[in-house]
């Protein structure tokens, strides 16, 4: 397993050993120790699973209490996939950074507490999203920060398309309204 530098150094690509042959493959997605040895001591405790259809964008999602820290792989299909540092004492306050993650290349992403989290499904068939969370799910303390926030100016791969859109993604806030981590 290796663990790469993302365009901010708390994001992390995760790379895992793949051992396969004919009759299909093995890989390890989670392991405690080899993640204590790259310096997160994480326990987590949620997991999730998203299908989206092509063209889908969820987010910015974040929890303004109750800040998760999400590990993000895709097991059918293909995302486009973004981080936002929301953290006003972080040297990259208000940066973006994203991954393709794929069935194919097996990446995963770790996204800590303090980040706003989304996607972009850019596979045809969809895709299946599965994440393991730190904190649970907390209705109450969700946010949504603007996709298409142009302080951000997210580079998504929309090839021209207006992405699909729930009603809460919709209303999303701009990054100057919304609430922030300290």
């Amino acid at each position: 397993m290796r663990f790469l530098h993302s365009g901010i150094p708390d994001v992390l690509m995760v790379e895992p050993d793949v051992f396969g042959d004919e009759r299909g493959f093995f890989m390890e997605t989670w392991h405690a120790a080899k993640f204590r040895d790259a310096g997160l001591d994480l326990m987590f405790t949620q997991d999730n699973h998203s299908r989206s259809g092509y063209g889908v964008l969820r987010g910015l999602h974040y929890q303004i209490l109750q800040p998760q820290g999400k590990l993000v792989r895709v097991v059918a299909g293909e995302i486009f996939d973004v981080a936002v540092d929301l953290r006003r004492s972080s040297p990259t306050f208000k940066r973006w950074t994203s991954a393709t993650l794929s069935e194919a290349n097996r990446r995963q992403v770790w996204i800590p507490p303090g980040f706003a989290h989304g996607f972009f499904v850019v596979s045809r068939e969809g895709a299946d999203v599965v994440y393991k969370c730190t904190a649970l799910h907390s209705p109450e303390h969700e946010r949504t920060l603007r996709w298409d926030d142009p302080s951000l100016g997210i580079a998504w791969p929309l090839d021209g398309a207006r992405p699909i859109l729930s009603a809460k993604d919709s209303a999303g806030l701009s990054l100057e309204s919304a609430p922030l981590y300290p």
